[in-house]
């Protein structure tokens, strides 16, 4: 027997039902809601932002950074205005034709808009423009094969319009890095699913904004990606 399930989304004037796993309603209702929060949180992240790098090691891991960035800004009064909880890891759920529940990896970050876990804003975190063993590397292939693809294969952010990427550029050469990566991007767009973009958003302070959009997997549901590089 297949379990039937079902959410809804409420606010004052409008719902949206997901159910069997679908998103029901009007999409870009929820699209334009997620933007004006990831540009919000952005804004107490940037704020927030040279605390963060005071607290940090030299060329720390990126879960290092983000649990940092995650400590911050979850005690900040005006950030806390924006989510339920800031989750560090946050494990959405998949299920079998059974209805069993099973972990389907780990988010970096996740923004819960109240107690439903499946309703969050995501965040997957990577490093970029590194140096190991004196040697730099952009990083901008792993920032697109285990954090973009993450989102289009239905991993993270499934029924959901809108995913997000966090860049740490540890050289602090945004404009460098953006380009490493939308030049990745372009180059992977058939893996990905690449539908539309990079397009460049307007800036936010030092961050390196753009957006892309995709077809997923399995539905060929759309999903816009939202990209923001941080300089360390």
């Amino acid at each position: 027997m297949q379990m039937r399930l079902r959410w809804t989304f409420m606010t004052l004037s409008h719902s949206v039902v997901l159910l069997d796993l679908m998103l029901v309603g009007d999409p870009s209702y929820w699209t334009a809601k997620f933007r004006r929060l990831d540009v919000r949180f952005l804004e107490r992240v940037l704020a927030l932002w040279p605390r963060c790098l005071a607290a940090l090691p030299p060329n720390p891991h990126e879960d290092t950074i983000t649990i940092s960035l995650v400590n911050i800004v979850s005690r900040d009064p005006e950030a806390r205005r924006l989510f339920h909880d800031l989750a560090f890891h946050h494990e959405p759920f998949g299920y079998t034709v059974e209805g069993w529940a099973y972990s389907k990896g780990e988010i970096d970050m996740a923004l819960l808009l109240d107690r439903e876990r499946e309703r969050y804003l995501a965040y997957e975190c990577k490093r970029l423009n590194v140096t190991v063993n004196g040697r730099w590397r952009s990083n901008a292939t792993l920032y697109v094969e285990e954090g973009v693809a993450r989102f289009v294969s239905e991993k993270y952010a499934a029924d959901l319009p809108v995913g997000c990427m966090l860049g740490y550029v540890m050289d602090g050469n945004v404009t460098r890095a953006r380009a490493k990566v939308q030049a990745s991007i372009t180059e992977h767009r058939e893996e990905i699913g690449l539908a539309w973009g990079p397009m460049d958003d307007e800036p936010l302070g030092t961050m390196g904004r753009f957006s892309s959009g995709h077809r997923r997997v399995s539905s060929s549901a759309p999903i816009e990606i939202r990209h923001a590089l941080l300089p360390f």
